[in-house]
């Protein structure tokens, strides 16, 4: 099972109390106090992990719980610090908190960069509200690691009292209680390029030429259910990740269909390919899909129209797609237009020798008007 969206539960552990113990010892009269410190209690830690690629552990374990520390003992001796929770993640995460209601689009919040700190029981519901459209954490990069609430601190045990007033003071402190609250997981696909355009435009048959992926295939709509990102090997020992984005329909920058949840996908992407059955065999005109494509995409999020882009015009073997490809041609003719046939690996070739330039320098595309 693929998740993307999951809300979970985190709390850190609590801090153990410290103790109260004076020093019995043959030959040492008065001993005086020796209760040790309380250990801190667990952190929750985030961890992003290139081997991940979605949040299902999360979905069957949405409460995250770190150990207490232990309490302090005689002799001086601290408690046993509580065991951090580390949760493993895939790159692309990120979380919001919970008591935000619709989670905003990441350029929103890329203006600013600052880390706010975790939701905590002492945390008023004002601040709270002033940063409720600003990420908590957006791991982004492989091995990157982040405190999500952090444990307790441990209690003082009565050797922190004794004074020469109080040679044997029986105070002592309890644990602080660690950080906890409700937060949102989501993910979104990280990858250089993005296949995007309408059901049964052929973009997995297309993945599956261009890279090892073996995304499912067959002559229904809607048969990519979720993104599969497949690798790209380029001569010199490189290569490049190119997602298949599920296909969109009109209105997806509504909610319509899965809208939300593939076009979040897209704002990861480098490099946008949008894939166009230019064959028109679904009934759908090419140029009217390639309108329609770009006019969601800008609906979503502006910011995308100003991404480097081009067209991949597939299904060129079957009929009528020629003189297809020549009204699309003269529609946009300022746009690179790539014709394709991925059931017969036409093109296959000219598109992969295309990728390399586009990827590592992304020309900023002007969108023909719409």
């Amino acid at each position: 099972m693929f998740v993307d969206r999951v809300k979970v539960f985190a709390q850190a552990g609590n801090g153990g109390r410290g103790s109260v113990s004076f020093r019995r010892e043959k030959f040492v009269p008065k001993g005086g106090p020796d209760g040790g410190d309380g250990g801190r209690g667990g952190n929750v830690i985030l961890h992003a992990d290139r081997h991940v690629d979605n949040l299902a552990n999360l979905f069957y374990e949405p409460l995250i719980k770190a150990k207490n520390g232990g309490h302090g003992m005689g002799k001086k001796m601290s408690g046993r610090a509580g065991i951090d929770k580390i949760v493993k993640v895939p790159v692309g995460t990120i979380v919001w908190r919970g008591d935000q209601s619709m989670p905003v689009i990441l350029s929103e919040a890329e203006g600013s960069r600052e880390t706010i700190s975790t939701v905590s029981p002492r945390a008023s519901s004002t601040s709270l509200g002033m940063t409720a459209k600003i990420p908590v954490i957006d791991l982004a990069r492989d091995e990157q690691e982040f405190v999500l609430c952090r444990g307790g601190s441990g209690g003082k045990g009565n050797v922190h009292f004794k004074s020469s007033r109080n040679r044997a003071p029986r105070q002592y402190t309890e644990g602080e209680e660690g950080e906890q609250g409700h937060f949102l997981f989501e993910l979104r696909t990280i990858a250089d390029a993005g296949l995007v355009g309408y059901p049964n435009a052929g973009k997995s048959t297309l993945l599956r030429k261009i890279s090892a992926a073996r995304p499912k295939v067959a002559a229904y709509p809607f048969t990519t259910l979720h993104p599969i990102v497949g690798v790209i090997e380029f001569p010199g020992y490189q290569r490049a990740t190119v997602a298949d984005i599920p296909g969109l329909i009109e209105g997806a920058h509504r909610g319509l269909g899965l809208g939300h949840e593939f076009l979040r996908h897209i704002t990861r992407c480098r490099v946008l390919i949008f894939v166009v059955d230019i064959a028109g065999s679904e009934g759908r005109n090419p140029v009217e899909d390639l309108q329609n494509l770009r006019r969601e995409i800008d609906l979503y999020d502006p910011t995308l129209s100003s991404r480097g882009w081009f067209v991949v015009a597939n299904k060129m073997d079957l009929p009528g797609a020629t003189e297809n490809l020549k009204a699309l041609r003269k529609r946009f003719p300022k746009v690179e237009i790539l014709p394709t046939s991925a059931a017969t690996g036409e093109g296959i070739d000219a598109l992969k020798q295309a990728l390399p330039a586009r990827i590592t320098d992304p020309k900023e595309t002007v969108p023909a008007a719409i």
